[in-house]
């Protein structure tokens, strides 16, 4: 694991770390390719430059992210934002269900919407083809 997300996941509690240790064990295995660091203070994996899954700490629980979730037709992502995100939120490891993020995993690898080039496009996102 890069060593900036393991000292992200060692700053969480002990129930939120290993709600983080056992997300970036999964999207590593996942996206093996992806280039991994700490993105606007959270750790966010990427496809060719593009933003493709990330989690964060908030108040009550942990957020994973997917920039194009909502493209996944995926019932328990919640739509996230004013674009294309959709998020799972985790108040407990019980609740980590790995099939289910393996198969969000595959789906941000074939759905992606172009954040890289959103603000050279002034907002405007177009879908990647992959």
């Amino acid at each position: 694991m890069n060593a900036e997300i393991s000292e992200y996941n060692n700053l969480q509690t002990s129930a939120d770390k290993e709600i983080c240790d056992q997300l970036a064990t999964i999207i590593n295995k996942n996206l093996p390719n992806a280039e991994n660091k700490i993105w606007h203070a959270h750790p966010v994996w990427f496809l060719d430059g593009n933003p493709i899954v990330g989690y964060s700490k908030l108040k009550n629980n942990v957020r994973l992210l997917f920039w194009s979730g909502q493209s996944f037709d995926e019932e328990n992502l919640i739509d996230e934002g004013s674009f294309k995100a959709a998020e799972f939120r985790y108040t407990s490891p019980a609740q980590i269900n790995k099939t289910d993020i393996e198969r969000w995993l595959k789906k941000a690898q074939e759905i992606q919407w172009d954040y890289k080039n959103l603000i050279k496009r002034k907002g405007v996102l177009i879908k990647l083809n992959h």
